[in-house]
């Protein structure tokens, strides 16, 4: 729960270009490299288990709504899909957040399953919904 209008939140969380300076945990560098409308391609740089690694996106944006993004990174062998959705509630925007990894290498998934699983949401959740928390409600 985020105590701002979801016009504001949605504005911050589909401004992927300004992800690296709005959450510097999160992204090291976003490119835009296709947009049509509301489907974006996008060809990242993001930050992960204390590491940098690339990861390609094939985004859509949804107005009011949030993003839809399906989630490519070679260099691990995995591949997700992020729902990255708002509702508006009594008292500011209510954030929906899924996220189904895929993981291709079979000896990753023994080690990589509890770590995407529990640890990877919490320090997302710190990283990046604390942040835009500490953004949209401690403004003055």
């Amino acid at each position: 729960m985020i105590k701002a209008p979801i016009q504001k939140v949605f504005d911050i969380i589909t401004d992927f270009e300004k992800m690296p300076k709005n959450f510097p945990k999160v992204a090291e560098s976003i490119i835009i490299t296709k947009r049509e409308g509301n489907n974006l391609e996008i060809e990242a740089q993001v930050k992960s288990f204390g590491t940098t690694f690339p990861v390609k996106m094939k985004t859509k944006i949804i107005p009011q709504r949030g993003f839809i993004s399906d989630n490519q990174s070679p260099k691990f062998g995995t591949s997700g899909h992020e729902e990255l959705l708002l509702e508006s509630v009594n008292g500011g925007t209510k954030v929906n957040y899924i996220y189904e990894v895929d993981i291709h290498k079979r000896w990753l998934r023994i080690i990589a399953k509890p770590l995407i699983g529990w640890f990877a949401m919490k320090a997302w959740e710190k990283a990046y919904i604390n942040r835009l928390r500490d953004m949209l409600e401690n403004k003055k």
